[in-house]
């Protein structure tokens, strides 16, 4: 009878120690799968300032650059102002001329008398 559970006893353990390691297989493979998942998140939260600072200074570039181009469109708009003024002066003069030699000039188009009345 000691054969018998000295038998028993061998695929007792055999059959303990092969769920022992499907157990052990499975929460190792459980371990990798967080562990990987774990490096996974670390990895896009580590990189994430990083793309904002690239980011960041994409945005300073563009703003710099439509800075530059407002200063020079403003720029622009103050010589056409003080050309359009100074056009204004010199044919109020050539107009006054005319009209002291008996010359009647012709009377501007429309846009010009718009100015003329609101300065715009």
């Amino acid at each position: 009878m000691t054969g018998v559970w000295a038998a028993i006893a061998t695929v007792s353990g055999a059959v303990l120690m092969l769920i022992g390691a499907v157990y052990t297989a499975r929460s190792s493979r459980a371990a990798a799968t967080a562990s990987a998942r774990a490096t996974e998140v670390a990895a896009v939260v580590s990189s994430e300032p990083a793309q904002r600072q690239a980011d960041l200074l994409a945005f300073k570039e563009i703003r710099e650059k439509q800075q530059e181009e407002l200063r020079e469109t403003r720029e622009e708009l103050r010589s056409l102002r003080s050309l359009v003024r100074a056009f204004v002066y010199y044919v109020g003069d050539l107009t006054t001329q005319m009209r002291v030699h008996g010359i009647e000039p012709p009377p501007p188009p429309e846009r010009v008398q718009e100015y003329n009345r609101t300065g715009v």
